[in-house]
């Protein structure tokens, strides 16, 4: 999706466990490709191979339709045109860009910016390579978000247009694009009759049906604290589940330890949690959810998901503790150190 996306977004925590690929005369079929920037696992169970293949093409055009729309690194995409007009003039984009951008910012409204879909200008002094021996300074920081700020967005419905007041601000949808592309394509399955399947886009997962076998699909969770082992097992139909997380990239000044999830608010990152995974049945809202809430840390968080008590969360924090939502309902969870 970004190359900017490894500051506000998450590491790959959720895998897929399949434990069974074939019964009631049903395959299953999987393939694993480079879209948007990142890892996407692609999962059909149709009646034969060549209908789940066919399929998997199809996910996989629309997938590219909608990276060539909403890509901030492409320079000929919907949002490039928008970034390089800033502070020039609108632009003009497609009803489905336009309605993305709203809910951007209808989220950026209600985390007050705690999530902002203009981070993509935010200048990038926080290193995680190693190369960081002290931190940026208060000036530093303060400049490094001067151009980002949803309040500077300016969204014509009627022409549906997009302009950005300042020049030098940018738009990107690296923090919702992989999950809203992988609810278009359940959708899209589901509309033709594919009746169960997955679609991981960089840990954003949008579950459908079940696996041939009539079980319900199983995801595993990491341990940030030991990337090598799974956290729980949890199983998943007709939902969708993204985590966001630090658990490799991230440094420690004065014993705190900072998550390379930058806050766009402040541009200091975030800390108090290293992982948050969230539940719900959509994985664009779910993606932007679980990224919030990190920035927002365990209490406001919290605070957060009770507005939107469709969708559940798991917390981890820097010391190990585990914490659910009051809501978290998932049956036969597991969690496992």
């Amino acid at each position: 999706m970004s190359i900017q996306k490894s500051y506000y977004k998450r590491a790959l925590f959720l895998f897929i466990l399949i434990f069974s690929l074939s019964a009631n005369a049903q395959v299953l079929r999987k393939r694993t490709t480079l879209l948007m920037g990142g890892r996407f696992d692609i999962t059909i169970v149709a009646k034969d191979s060549l209908e789940a293949e066919q399929n998997i093409n199809e996910v996989i055009a629309e997938i590219t339709r909608i990276e060539n729309l909403i890509s901030d690194w492409k320079p000929d995409s919907q949002v490039s045109q928008v970034n390089q007009n800033a502070g020039i003039k609108p632009i003009k984009v497609d009803r489905e860009v336009f309605e993305l951008a709203q809910r951007a910012i209808k989220l950026s409204e209600i985390t007050k910016g705690g999530f902002d879909v203009s981070f993509a200008a935010m200048d990038r002094i926080w290193k995680f390579d190693g190369s960081m021996t002290e931190m940026p300074s208060a000036e530093a920081i303060k400049k490094s978000v001067e151009k980002v700020g949803y309040k500077n967005i300016i969204l014509d419905s009627i022409q549906s247009t997009i302009f950005l007041k300042l020049k030098g601000m940018k738009i990107g949808f690296g923090a919702l694009g992989e999950g809203y592309a992988t609810d278009k394509c359940r959708a899209m399955m589901l509309a033709k009759g594919i009746n169960a399947g997955i679609i991981n886009g960089s840990g954003d997962m949008s579950t459908w049906g079940k696996q041939p076998n009539g079980t319900p699909w199983k995801i595993g969770i990491t341990n940030p604290f030991n990337p090598e082992k799974l956290l729980a097992v949890v199983p998943l139909e007709q939902q969708a589940v993204t985590t966001s997380g630090s658990y490799e990239k991230f440094v420690i000044f004065n014993g705190k330890r900072y998550s390379h999830i930058i806050n766009p608010a402040t541009g200091y990152p975030a800390t108090g949690l290293c992982s948050v995974t969230v539940f719900g049945p959509n994985a664009e809202t779910a993606n932007g959810l679980s990224t919030s809430l990190m920035v927002l840390g365990q209490k406001e968080g919290l605070i957060l998901l009770q507005k939107h008590p469709e969708y559940s969360c798991l917390m981890i924090t820097d010391k190990g503790k585990v914490i659910k939502s009051k809501n978290f309902n998932i049956k036969h969870f597991k969690a496992k150190f």
